[in-house]
């Protein structure tokens, strides 16, 4: 073995020999008595590859296990090229459509095969089969026209139609056991590795559950998300209506300049479902309720563009809406709680003054004049400044934070006075039938986008933070979303092809000695899937504007 080679072990923080050309699973098999977990995929120079990865020249080297987010994704991943190798098996010629995620899982339909317990239990035990078989995931790269022959074979459609728009001269692809199929990401070394799942029927398809990220030797365990099911269905109907389904559709309609009309569509859409939301408002307001509407979702979801929008659809129903920001309810920044890493845990309910904001709302209810608090994130403190609010008989409170459907947030204002609305962008678009787009994602690239333009921070320092604010999601906000009146999804099916270039041009100068690297070339390579849409039909009060810049509305 050559002393000359070394590769630099962030695991056990020193150097190892190795021969040029040993894979990362080989160089792991010499180092596993020091490193207390099992790797499913490793960090190289702060860019995650595959066990399969050959080392020839020196390099840093982190092996990750399967809790990290990283780990968690090729365990995913991989999951669903099993499944689809046990659908083959099954029932030969069915199309798998694995379409996005809801209830700790991943919702999967079969074309032409109705979906069973017993159809269920015939998958399972063929996935359990190949887990038993310790079948290697084989990582393949040929020329793009071969790939596409071979996806032609397996009637993978999609995936050949997305190639077609990409325009790439070579193509990764993986095969297992006969078969070929390709993800945005890399796979495991082998079916062995992923003894954990379950399959669940689940209305008229089934859930694929991964392995719960808190303790990996178990599968998830589905939790009731029926209104997220039905707000998602909703939008696939909407893309099936349209013929927009996937990235290679999306990018088939860019290059054919449709982008206009489905843009227009597209807002239209929303432009419907707030004027409806807004319509029930209304209505329960006429009853004698719905006198607080409390607006909540993560973050970047469009909050508040969204409060805006509706403000203007309860404008039109004789109704006078005054908006009211929870940001604004912040403790002293002293009194902040923290969080796990010690940073201030602004996601926390605990970070909000909880008193002064239900003794504020009760006085506005009871007709009340009340000085209304101002939050300066420059100094940390809240100030009172002479803005003052009081309501009338036609006036109607939006209160628009990520807390607004947890009970205890409002817990002094009788139920029947609240309208819960729950945002979220809740993407429907999927890569390919085996490959969705993950709303966090989205969510993340719109967090990027907007951070870089207005608030003065950088992509390393967003991305940084995202492990804590969805942690923070995950505690405060996720766990009450079934509790709204009605649920508005803000992702819009153009929005990523108008994004690339944004994102392109923030993330291409990520500085690559940071971990956060790593993530910044995921999103790249994520975006290269679309063809980039030209913002300019893209309307001012669109939600999207939020981010991009150029919105009619003041925030």
């Amino acid at each position: 073995m050559s002393a000359q080679l070394k590769i630099f072990c962030k695991n056990i923080n020193r150097y190892i020999p190795f021969s040029g050309g040993e894979t990362l699973s080989e160089i792991y098999s010499r180092l596993s008595p020091e490193i207390p977990f099992t790797p499913i995929c490793a960090r190289v120079n702060n860019k995650t590859e595959d066990l399969q990865y050959p080392v020839f020249a020196p390099k840093q080297v982190e092996f990750l296990p399967v809790t990290s987010p990283s780990g968690m994704r090729v365990y995913t991943r991989s999951l669903c090229m099993m499944l689809y190798r046990a659908v083959v098996q099954c029932f030969p010629g069915c199309r798998l459509n694995i379409c996005h995620s809801i209830s700790k899982g991943y919702y999967c339909r079969l074309d032409n095969v109705a979906v069973t317990d017993n159809v269920v239990a015939q998958l399972r035990d063929a996935m359990n089969q190949l887990v038993e078989r310790d079948i290697p995931f084989e990582r393949k790269e040929r020329l793009t026209a071969d790939v596409k022959e071979m996806f032609r074979r397996q009637g993978l459609d999609d995936k050949v139609r997305l190639l077609d728009t990409i325009h790439e001269l070579y193509t990764v692809y993986y095969r297992l056991d006969g078969v070929v199929d390709s993800f945005y990401g890399n796979l495991a070394p082998s079916t062995r590795f992923l003894r954990t799942f379950d399959l669940q029927k689940y209305h008229d398809g089934f859930l694929l559950l991964g392995c719960d990220a808190a303790n990996p030797d178990r599968p998830a365990t589905p939790i009731t998300q029926e209104k997220m099911f039905n707000a998602f269905t909703e939008y696939v109907d909407f893309n099936n209506i349209i013929g927009i389904r996937n990235v290679g559709e999306l990018n088939k309609s860019t290059e054919a300049n449709q982008s206009a009309q489905l843009i227009n569509v597209a807002e239209a859409l929303h432009d419907k479902k707030i004027a409806s939301i807004a319509d029930e408002i209304a209505r329960r307001y006429e009853q004698g309720g719905a006198r607080v509407v409390l607006i909540a979702g993560p973050s970047s979801s469009g909050k508040t563009t969204f409060t805006k929008r509706l403000a203007i659809y309860l404008l039109t129903n004789l109704l006078r809406p005054k908006m009211i920001s929870l940001d604004n309810y912040f403790v002293d920044r002293v009194h902040t709680p923290r969080d796990e890493d010690g940073e201030f845990d602004y996601e926390s309910l605990y970070a909000l003054d909880l008193k002064q904001f239900n003794t504020d709302i009760a006085r506005l209810i009871a007709g009340e004049e009340v000085e209304m608090p101002t939050y300066s994130f420059e100094t940390g403190q809240r100030l009172y400044l002479g803005d003052k609010l009081q309501l009338d008989d036609r006036s109607i409170l939006l209160l628009e934070g990520i807390h607004g459907l947890n009970p205890e947030l409002t817990a002094q204002i009788d139920d029947s006075m609240k309208y819960k609305i729950y945002v979220s962008a809740l993407t429907t678009l999927a890569i390919d039938d085996h490959n969705w787009v993950p709303t966090t994602d989205n969510r993340l690239l719109r967090r990027i986008i907007r951070d870089h333009k207005y608030r003065g921070t950088s992509a390393i320092d967003t991305i940084r933070r995202w492990p804590s604010v969805r942690r923070g999601e995950e505690r405060w906000i996720f766990p009450f979303q079934e509790n709204a009146d009605s649920t508005f999804n803000s992702s819009l099916i153009f929005e990523l092809g108008v994004m690339r270039e944004y994102g392109e041009d923030i993330l291409k100068n990520f500085p690559r000695d940071t971990p956060e690297y790593a993530e910044a070339y995921r999103l790249m390579k994520f975006l290269s899937y679309f063809t980039p849409i030209p913002e300019r039909d893209i309307p001012p009060t669109s939600l999207l504007r939020e981010f991009l810049g150029g919105s009619s509305f003041h925030y």
